[in-house]
């Protein structure tokens, strides 16, 4: 295995433990089951994409997940220190992605899971990790299929376009 695959199971390996302790913890189940409901996918499996599954507390079975790539394409959202004006940058910086991407045609999908739990965070980058950076958000791009619209635009007749 290369380095960039060895780096790529890092991080979903980190993930993966995160969606799990998300499952597991009363308090984020709780907020999870509190988010909208809809066709957004279940928890990832091991050799599926880990995925924010709102709602999928309630009925992961009939939310199939998708396989993605191998290997899927991540990036780590980082900033040199954790402070809230970092945290701003760095949702302008993922502001910025996300629309270039969108522009481009490349799906992106937010991979916050292991950024939540300290530990986890530290296994993306952290004060320890040899470049010291302060992961903010793991994001996976790549090709896929068009998303439904949202019940906000399926309410109001708007189309991206």
């Amino acid at each position: 295995m290369n380095e960039a695959n060895r780096e790529t199971e890092r991080v979903l390996s980190a993930t993966r433990e995160g969606e799990r302790r998300n499952r597991m913890h009363l308090a984020h189940a709780a907020d999870g089951r509190r988010l909208p409901r809809g066709p957004t996918g279940p928890p990832g499996a091991w050799h599926r994409r880990p995925s924010p599954a709102f709602g999928a507390h309630h009925r992961p079975d009939v939310l199939p997940a998708r396989p993605l790539e191998r290997p899927p394409q991540l990036a780590v959202l980082t900033t040199a220190h954790d402070r809230r004006e970092d945290w701003l940058r760095a949702g302008q910086a993922l502001e910025r992605v996300l629309l270039l991407a969108t522009a481009s045609g490349v799906r992106a999908s937010l991979l916050y899971q292991a950024v939540e739990w300290a530990d986890l965070r530290g296994r993306l980058g952290g004060p320890t990790h040899p470049c010291r950076a302060r992961p903010q958000m793991v994001i996976r791009l790549g090709y896929g299929p068009e998303g439904s619209l949202s019940s906000r635009h399926g309410a109001n007749g708007f189309r991206p376009g």
